[in-house]
């Protein structure tokens, strides 16, 4: 069986118990911004459930102009009058700073690092307070919007809040 099948016979099982559709606004009227990272579920981590707030993932939980556009549509579409930036423990994004690992991830890729904008940071509570910062500066966003930031410990499940700088 291949991975389409797999999860085609997943959904089959899904879609016999499937409740029914949410509300298509989030009903916490918030929208998550974090990690890809496999250890993040990020609802639970929020005590969220399923239609409770969007979710926005990305490599290093980075606010990106695309983020942004998420959050526009998100606000001016679906009501959404929050975010919170959740970035973790233990992440990887900070090691592509790191000339050995740059090193080998060219030597293995044949691509030249330094010519992709893949947004690593050194430090990742202030890549938290640097996403918080530019969703509060942005002008696609309301009046009213609020941003918050968080690092989740993956090896605790607790979130340590980061203060804006």
């Amino acid at each position: 069986m291949g991975l389409a099948d797999e999860i085609l016979a997943a959904n089959e099982r899904y879609a016999a118990v499937f409740p029914g559709a949410p509300e298509a606004a989030p009903a916490r009227r918030l929208v998550v911004v974090t990690c890809m990272d496999v250890r993040i579920d990020p609802l639970a981590l929020a005590g969220l459930q399923a239609g409770d707030a969007h979710v926005l993932r990305n490599a290093g939980a980075v606010v990106t102009d695309d983020v942004l556009r998420s959050l526009f549509v998100s606000s001016s579409l679906l009501g959404t009058m929050a975010a919170i930036v959740v970035g973790h423990t233990e992440c990887g994004l900070p090691r592509l700073l790191d000339p050995e690992v740059r090193a080998r991830v060219e030597a293995e890729t044949g691509l030249d690092l330094d010519s992709l904008d893949l947004r690593p940071f050194a430090d990742v509570a202030a890549g938290v307070r640097a996403g918080v910062l530019r969703i509060r500066e942005s002008p696609l966003l309301p009046d009213g919007y609020e941003a918050a930031g968080f690092v989740y410990d993956v090896a605790t499940g607790r979130l340590e809040p980061v203060e804006p700088g």
